[in-house]
């Protein structure tokens, strides 16, 4: 059936509405310039090649992380383990755009500078390769150059507006 309207564009609530039933990993984005870091808690991630090792992430352009990324030119990546909702909520508030989010947190760095979380699932260095505005957005595509995984933890997930576990069938 073809479109009757191909000018017609949904309202923003419409597709939260929709993309809540979308399950994603809870990631940790954060950037450091100068001497200046920052991170933010990101669901729009994605790996997009093993050759080269490339991964995406869409940041708000009016944010403080998009800033430092942008700047830098590199972005790290931490994957959060499901007992660390407390550490997505801290990275997720507006309220604190503006303050140092690691604080009191332990963090390490790869190759870029980036700061990563200590006690998360998989951490990513990146240096940015491409950069796409995409509405209120940018699509920063990173080549991985560095990588650090753990075990045993299984991971923090999103689901219809809040954090989920994982239940594997071969723990039952």
């Amino acid at each position: 059936m073809p479109l009757q309207d191909k000018t017609k564009t949904i309202e923003a609530n419409e597709l939260r509405e929709a993309m809540r039933f979308w399950a994603t990993g809870v990631t940790i984005v954060s950037a450091r310039h100068n001497d200046i870091q920052h991170g933010m808690t990101v669901t729009s991630f994605t790996s997009l090649s093993l050759e080269p090792p490339l991964v995406m992430v869409s940041l708000e352009k009016t944010t403080r992380t998009h800033g430092l990324v942008d700047l830098s030119g590199a972005f790290g990546v931490s994957m959060l383990r499901e007992d660390q909702r407390p550490v997505s909520n801290r990275f997720a508030g507006l309220a604190t755009e503006l303050t140092n989010r690691f604080a009191g947190l332990k963090t390490f760095t790869l190759e870029t500078g980036s700061p990563l979380l200590e006690n998360g699932l998989a951490w990513l260095d990146c240096r940015v390769t491409e950069r796409h505005a995409a509405g209120t957005h940018t699509i920063f595509f990173g080549e991985v150059i560095a990588t650090r995984a753990s075990e045993g933890a299984p991971p923090l997930l999103y689901f219809n507006r809040d954090y989920r576990g994982m239940q594997d069938s071969r723990d039952r």
